[in-house]
């Protein structure tokens, strides 16, 4: 099928006429895609108007446990209803390592308004872009993702190595005997990929075939790490390829034996995994409305002398709403971990020209192409939910321009430290339950931006994360405190 030929209801039975099944699947609020496959003749019958799918998905945390506080959209009360659950024929590829097998993603419904719901993360980003559309905007990103990888141990109980023989190995091991794809520091390398050809080539060929493609794929520094840039496009496709490159990657892992580990902090004294994000604004003629066309000499910093107004308002906004959305940017306990002083990431509101170590880089003239000029928000880990930080980056953003803000802080200098003398931006969040505070509270511009419901739901799927860290007792505790207390 060509990229031109667009799907509809009436092409698909001619479209699956040699397949016998299809598989569907949405993404839940922590980015992991859930679904099921399900016979041709039933996924054809409600393929228009969709199909139950229990709303647990959204009662549940990432290991299946139903939060302690329960939640509006799915708890006792309501019966863990089903959703509707409506395929984007839009969305159709085929999985490349499962035969070829037809896939669809979906967005989930409201059962009582037919509405989108409020916490489906495909939803909360179409909502967001919906409102630049209102305008004659659109918008468009990238992303980059890091990630560690672990050979995984073979299983006592059979020869299966892969993902589901780690989860065993590590109730019984500690965490850093599990051994990484590689040895050592060795980031841009050319020789290090070539220790594991197949599965490195295998992962880059996929996403080409599944519609996820990759821009840059390398070796980052850090044992057996890998960083991808995938391929710059519409943003809600964008945040689609995000989810499915991670698909693609655990599932080509298992086939060869490796864990990919996408935590934002896997191993401590090293740099963590990082999801940062390129976004800009375009016009109907795809025209780049963050360049301004050429330089403004009274600008209030050297910096944008090249952005546009509606550049500097968007910047303006991200600066002034990021400490409010920091847990879709810091989703986890761990994200935190990596959110610290010293090692490549950013722990303030601040930014500045090609500075790598603020939270927002701008990339522009003199340093980048008219048409490229972009931010890249520096703050997500891996481990982020790409729809949700997608949808943050541009509510705030659309904020910033609606309400003509202003920059808040000046730029980062070149070699200044972020947190140091210089800088004037206020320290980000440095805990989930501080950042969840802040998200949550009655003045939050999260609240202002995603209104109340989302706020409601993904917070609390966040005290709930919270409640099992406080439970917990870690080995650390143990080892510190076992015989000396």
């Amino acid at each position: 099928m060509s990229d031109s030929e667009e799907v509809t209801v009436e092409r698909l039975p001619e479209l699956l006429k040699n397949d016998q099944a299809v598989k569907v699947a949405g993404v839940d609020v922590d980015g992991i895609l859930r679904g099921k496959l399900m016979a041709k003749k039933k996924f054809l019958s409600i393929a228009k108007e969709g199909f139950g799918f229990c709303s647990v998905i959204f009662g549940w945390d990432m290991h299946d446990q139903t939060y302690f506080r329960e939640l509006a959209i799915s708890n006792k009360e309501n019966g863990y209803r089903d959703l509707i659950a409506i395929p984007d024929l839009a969305s159709f590829r085929r999985i490349p390592w499962e035969n070829n097998v037809p896939f669809f993603l979906i967005s989930f419904h409201d059962p009582d308004t037919g509405g989108s719901l409020s916490a489906c993360p495909r939803s909360i980003l179409k909502r967001t872009v919906d409102k630049l559309k209102e305008s004659g905007y659109g918008a468009m990103a990238g992303a980059e993702y890091e990630f560690f990888q672990f050979r995984a141990p073979q299983s006592h109980d059979g020869p299966e190595r892969n993902s589901s023989s780690t989860a065993t190995f590590l109730r019984n091991n500690p965490v850093n005997s599990l051994p990484s794809l590689t040895e050592g520091m060795f980031g841009y390398s050319i020789t290090r990929p070539v220790h594991n050809q197949d599965y490195y080539y295998g992962i880059f060929d996929t996403c080409a075939q599944f519609n996820c493609g990759i821009e840059g794929w390398h070796t980052e520094s850090g044992p057996g790490v890998f960083e991808a840039a995938l391929e710059f496009g519409e943003i809600t496709a964008m945040a689609d390829k995000a989810s499915l490159f991670k698909l693609v990657v655990k599932s080509l892992g298992s086939k060869y034996g490796i864990t990919p580990c996408f935590m934002a902090k896997p191993r401590e004294g090293l740099p963590g995994n990082s999801g940062h994000m390129h976004v800009s604004i375009v016009d109907s003629k795809s025209t780049n409305l963050f360049y301004r066309g050429e330089e403004d000499p009274s600008a209030p910093y050297p910096d944008v002398r090249y952005l546009s107004d509606l550049g500097r308002q968007f910047l303006a906004g991200l600066l002034d709403g990021l400490p409010d959305i920091m847990p879709i940017l810091a989703p986890n306990v761990n994200s935190y971990k990596r959110l610290v002083e010293n090692f490549w990431a950013p722990v303030t509101v601040s930014w500045g020209l090609e500075h790598r170590a603020a939270s927002i880089r701008l990339i522009a003239p003199p340093t980048a192409s008219a048409k490229a000029t972009r931010f890249e928000v520096r703050v997500p880990g891996a481990d982020t939910n790409p729809h949700f930080v997608l949808a943050a980056i541009l509510a705030l953003g659309w904020r910033g321009i609606e309400k003509k803000m202003e920059i808040p802080v000046p730029p980062l200098g070149k070699g200044e430290d972020v947190g140091g003398e210089s800088d004037k931006g206020v320290r980000l969040a440095k805990s989930l339950k501080e950042a969840t505070q802040r998200f949550m509270a009655k003045e939050s511009v999260a609240r202002e931006v995603f209104g109340d419901e989302f706020v409601d739901h993904f917070g609390g799927s966040r005290e709930h994360e919270i409640r099992l860290w406080d439970e917990a007792v870690t080995d650390w505790e143990v080892k510190r405190y076992i015989e000396t207390v």
